[in-house]
Order: structure tokens, then sequence, then C-alpha cells
């Protein structure tokens, strides 16, 4: 018998779903819609506040992740389990939990984000769809980390 692609998912696989550098400009236009804060705008109310430099928002850190996991998450997961046949239908998220802002992300920081599968398991409410769960982490140029959550994810299991 085939096994089918959600059988398939292990605990431990882990997706490298690329990376992103702050620049500036990109974190003062973020910050203007979505976060206006001061040292998230200026460079000087910047170097006068706890974190010293321009600096992103941890919503736009965020904003990135996803970005890249649209881009790039189908890819990655196809090639962490070595998948050559259709990929299951993909469900909405009923959330993430545990989001934690580790350091700063300053102008001129690469951030590479992986997602590492927790579990997968069958959804007791929802017959012919099972969950993901994984951690996601963001780590910086200098391999910190700089953000984490845990992030669940419907998915086919037909």
């Amino acid at each position: 018998m085939t096994q089918t692609f959600f059988s398939r998912l292990q605990p431990g696989m882990r997706l490298e779903l690329g990376s992103y550098t702050f620049e500036a400009e990109a974190i003062k236009t973020f910050a203007r819609q979505f976060d206006p804060q001061p040292f998230h705008l200026d460079e000087t109310a910047a170097e006068q506040s706890h974190f010293g430099r321009l600096c992103a928002s941890g919503w736009h850190c965020c904003a990135v992740f996803m970005k890249l996991y649209v881009r790039n998450g189908e890819t990655a997961l196809r090639e962490a389990m070595g998948w050559t046949g259709a990929m299951p239908d993909r469900g909405p998220s009923p959330g993430f939990r545990d989001l934690k802002w580790l350091r700063p992300t300053y102008a001129g920081d690469t951030l590479a984000y992986r997602s590492t599968l927790l579990e997968a398991r069958a959804s007791q409410s929802r017959p012919g769809w099972g969950l993901m769960q994984s951690e996601v982490e963001a780590t910086n140029q200098n391999d910190e980390s700089v953000m984490r959550f845990v992030s669940t994810v419907f998915i086919s299991t037909r």
C-alpha cells in the first residue's frame, strides 16, 4: 500500500524557508503603516531608546516569515520528505502560540527562517483533516535566535 503524504510527516523534519535582510527604509515603511513606535521610525529616536539603534518591529519579522512560508514552504516540504506526488490541500491555521521576540532585529540584519515539525495528528473535529504543529524560528547572521513561535496548520489526510 502506498503511504499517504500525511503519514510520511515525521517530527523533526526541518524546512529551510529562506532569508531576508531588514533594510532601514523597509523597517520604516512597515512601521509607518503597522507599528509606528519611534525606535522603528527614526534613527535618532532609536539611538535614545533602550534598543540603541533602528530596529524592525517584531510584527515585521512575523510578516516576513509568512511571505517566505507561502513562497517557499511547499518546495521545502517536498525536499524534506523526498515527496514527488501531488500536494494535499492545506487549510487555514487555527493559530499560533508562544510567540517570543528574543532579541532585536536591527537595520542591516539578515534573518534566516526555518520551521521544524513537532507533530502531525488527525483532527478530532474535522474528518479527513490533520493538524501539523511546527516550531518556527528566525536566526540572525550571528546564528542568534531572534524570534520563535509554535504554528498550527490544517492539512488534508486524504
